[in-house]
């Protein structure tokens, strides 16, 4: 028997929008049944009025970088002049100061209709490089907030080593590093993956990891067949110091070395060579796009076409969180294009979706969601279509209207196992969301 039978008055089915759909939710959060043609809620069912999805999947977060919003948006500077400002804002976290950040940012992704985030993360030690009594606080920090804010998480635990190509941590690095791969591995090994939670390995950039440390990484990662994400070609000047100091791409360093293949997700991948893009096409690594933050930055615009057609997956993250939604990230990875290529319609609104949910959640290991389908983990949320934003268009379109006109402010309910996270709007675990992240992001700049 279901434990609760949702009624969706219009469901993205993938391929199509379905009007009057019952589903199913079983006590393990999964779903057991999903009927269509149901006109009028049965009794007894929760009501979703609007456009019900998939649970978006943001698989590329760095949740301190949410403090750094409109503060790194005064006068001009580059990349460079932004990672010192990050610096200092790494420099003051502890783990109860990030959980209560961490905790704050994810009630605000579960509001955007987040229901899985990648965290990439790399600050795992005391200022100074001295670990905590528990080598892992700061990573249990981000589990635990999760857990509060009522979504899943993949910690993508980082391996940050070198300030670049063998140079030693700078001082804010030394926080980051665990002096050698090994150690990393040692560490990162004692995390245990949770009903809410997997872990998995991200290498921070070719800068970070020494090359030959890149295999170590590699191998932890597929000894548990735990997806592994790695910062690629973000920038020119990476590539160029690349070369100088390998002869080699980023891209080619990493594929002599093991690190691409289908657990694999590689992202930004923005300045990449042709044979950059058939490498990681060819071995079907996935390419991780963050479009508001790479305009952020300045970053520029990746071969995001080439690449799918490739054979390299598409996903979406909201990285530095410049803003905390994901249909604004599929929506400016296709005008991206249209603006660098001056034609229209690269990906369907179907294709951008799939990106944002059942591709996100593969890369980020949670190949149970990221679908409405019996046997799918229960994880949904649903889109108003009578805003003064989404008001107008016909039901049927509903995928478009998300894609093109909608917002993170249009969501309206988040479901996540089954469970009501955000009811009309309002969270229901983490009371007073932007007073909470107010508070929280005043306290870490002291």
């Amino acid at each position: 028997m279901p434990l609760k039978t949702y009624w969706l008055e219009h469901a993205w089915l993938g391929t199509h929008v379905e009007p009057g759909v019952a589903l199913d939710v079983t006590d393990d959060g999964r779903i057991s049944a999903l009927r269509t043609g149901a006109e009028s809620p049965p009794p007894g069912a929760e009501v979703l009025r609007g456009l019900t999805v998939p649970g978006l999947a943001n698989a590329h977060s760095h949740a301190f970088h949410r403090a750094l919003r409109s503060t790194v948006q005064v006068g001009s500077g580059t990349f460079w002049t932004w990672r010192d400002f990050m610096y200092k804002v790494a420099q003051n976290l502890t783990p109860d100061s990030y959980f209560a950040l961490a905790r704050a940012v994810y009630a605000e992704m579960a509001l955007a209709g987040i229901t899985a985030v990648g965290e990439f993360h790399y600050v795992h030690h005391a200022p100074g490089g001295v670990p905590y009594a528990d080598p892992n606080a700061m990573g249990e920090a981000l589990i635990a907030a999760a857990a509060e804010a009522g979504i899943r998480v993949t910690l993508l635990d980082t391996a940050y080593l070198s300030a670049g190509f063998g140079e030693a941590p700078n001082p804010h690095q030394l926080r980051f590093s665990d002096g050698t791969a090994d150690a990393w591995a040692e560490r990162v090994s004692a995390l245990k993956p949770r009903e809410h939670a997997l872990i998995g390995a991200a290498i921070h950039s070719v800068r970070a990891v020494p090359a030959g440390q890149l295999a170590t990484v590699a191998a932890w990662a597929s000894e548990r067949r735990a997806p592994l994400h790695v910062h690629l070609s973000e920038q020119t000047a990476e590539n160029d110091a690349c070369l100088a100091a390998h002869g080699r791409t980023p891209t080619q360093l990493l594929a002599d070395h093991g690190v691409l293949g289908p657990r694999t997700t590689g992202v930004h991948n923005t300045h990449l060579t042709d044979g950059d893009i058939a490498l990681l096409g060819s071995t079907t690594t996935g390419t991780c796009m963050c479009p508001t933050t790479e305009r952020d930055l300045a970053d520029g615009i990746g071969p995001a076409v080439r690449l799918q057609r490739a054979g390299s997956p598409l996903s979406l993250g909201s990285d530095s969180h410049a803003v905390i939604d994901l249909l604004e990230e599929a929506r400016a990875m296709e005008l991206n294009e249209r603006l660098s290529s001056r034609t229209r319609g690269h990906w369907t609104a179907n294709a951008l979706l799939t990106a944002a949910t059942a591709d996100g959640h593969a890369a980020l290991g949670w190949s149970e969601a990221g679908r409405l389908e019996a046997g799918a983990l229960a994880d949904f949320t649903t889109i108003a279509l009578d805003s003064v934003r989404t008001a107008g268009a016909l039901p049927r379109l509903g995928a478009e209207t998300a894609v093109f006109a909608a917002s993170a402010a249009d969501v309206r309910h988040t479901v996540v196992g089954g469970r009501h996270i955000v009811r009309d709007g309002s969270h229901t675990l983490v009371e007073d969301v932007p007073t909470t992240l107010a508070h929280t992001i005043a306290a870490l700049r002291g």
